[in-house]
C-alpha cells in the first residue's frame, strides 16, 4: 500500500531534529502560499516572530528575493529601537514594505484616541482597509498558539470575509498538511506558517541561526514605571498618569508593540543564552505577562480577531 502525504511528511520530519522538523513545515507553507494565492503580504512590526518569519521566508526563495511584500501597522507609539530594526532589515534586503499609519487615520478624524491612552486595539480599521486597498489575498501573521487561547483556536489557513472578520465556526480542517487556501472574491486566508512553534523554539532558532533582534528583547536599564502588574516605558503616548513614578530598573522586553500596553519584565538575561534559561523556567506564557490589553476580558483577543485584528 502506497504513504498517504501526510505520513510521508511524518516519515520525514521524524529524521529531523525538532527545529529542523519546524523549519520544513514553515518553509513548506511559505511556499505552498506563493503558489496558490496572487497577492499575499508578510505582517511585519520587527518583532521577533515577525523576524524569524522573514528569515524562513528568505531561506524559503533563496537565491531569489522574497516574492511578498511586508506590512506594518504602525500605531505611533512603538518602540523606536524596534522601529529602527524594522527600517535596517527592510534595507538591507531590498524589501518592498506598506506602512499603515494608525496616527494618519487619528490626524483625519477617522479614529478617535481611546481614555486609556492604547492604541492596539486601533491598529484593526488600517489593517483590514490596507489588505482591502491593496487587494492582498493572504495574510502571513506571525502568531503561535502558545501565545493566547484564541490563536490557538486558528487553523493555519484561517479564512477572513470581505470585512476582514474570522468567523470560528467556518474553520476548515487540515489533514496530513493539506491545506484549503479557496476564497471568494473580498475574502482572504490570514496564514500562521508558526503555529506549532513555541516562544522557547523561536528563541532556540534564533540562537540556532544567529539572528538579530531589537536591543530591547535583551536586559538593559530603562526608566519605568509601574501600572498594575507590568513596568510600563514612560513617553509622549501619555504615561505615567500623577501618582505613578518613574525608576530606573533592570528590564526587557518578551514582545514589543505599542508602548501604552506593552510591558517589561525584570531580567538579568543580557545574552540570548540568558533568554533561553529564563523562558525555559518561566510559567508564564508572554502575553500573560507583558499585554495590559489582554487582560481587559477573558474573550479580549478572540473579540479583536473577530473584528479582523492579527
Amino acid at each position: 500500500m502506497s504513504s498517504r502525504p501526510g505520513d510521508l511528511f511524518a516519515d520525514h520530519c521524524s529524521a529531523l531534529s525538532h527545529l529542523d522538523a519546524l523549519e520544513s513545515e514553515a518553509v513548506h507553507i511559505l511556499r505552498e502560499v506563493e503558489g496558490e494565492f496572487e497577492r499575499p503580504v508578510i505582517l511585519f512590526s520587527g518583532g521577533k516572530d515577525s523576524i524569524v518569519m522573514l528569515h524562513l521566508a528568505l531561506k524559503a526563495f533563496a537565491p531569489a528575493a522574497v516574492p511578498f511584500p511586508l506590512l506594518h501597522v504602525d500605531t505611533g507609539h512603538n518602540f523606536p529601537e524596534v522601529i529602527a530594526h524594522r527600517d535596517r532589515v527592510v534595507a538591507e534586503h531590498g524589501l518592498r514594505l506598506h506602512v499603515a499609519s494608525v496616527q494618519e487615520y487619528i490626524d483625519a478624524g477617522k479614529l478617535r484616541e481611546r481614555p486609556d491612552g492604547t492604541r492596539n486595539p486601533l491598529q484593526t480599521v488600517p489593517l483590514t482597509e490596507r489588505i482591502r486597498s491593496e487587494r492582498f489575498d493572504a495574510v502571513f501573521g506571525g502568531g503561535r498558539r502558545d501565545e493566547e487561547k484564541a490563536r490557538a483556536k486558528e487553523r493555519v489557513f484561517s479564512l477572513r470575509d470581505e470585512f476582514s472578520q474570522w468567523d470560528p465556526r467556518r474553520q476548515r480542517p487540515e489533514l496530513w498538511q493539506l491545506y484549503n487556501g479557496r476564497h471568494a472574491p473580498g475574502e482572504h486566508v490570514r496564514v500562521f506558517p508558526l503555529s506549532n512553534w513555541t516562544e522557547l523554539d523561536v528563541w532556540q532558532y534564533i540562537a540556532r541561526e544567529n539572528i538579530g533582534l531589537p536591543e530591547i528583547y535583551y536586559a538593559h536599564k530603562r526608566p519605568v514605571f509601574r501600572r498594575g502588574s507590568m513596568w510600563l516605558t514612560a513617553g509622549d503616548w501619555g504615561g505615567p498618569a500623577g501618582d505613578e513614578t518613574v525608576e530606573t530598573r533592570l528590564v526587557r522586553y518578551r514582545t514589543v508593540g505599542d508602548m501604552s500596553c506593552t510591558g517589561a519584565v525584570d531580567s538579568e538575561a543580557t545574552t540570548i543564552e540568558g533568554v533561553i534559561t529564563e523562558i525555559a523556567a518561566s510559567r508564564l506564557t508572554e502575553r500573560g505577562a507583558t499585554r495590559a490589553d489582554d487582560k481587559l476580558s477573558e474573550a479580549a483577543m478572540e473579540d479583536r480577531k473577530r473584528e479582523g485584528y492579527f
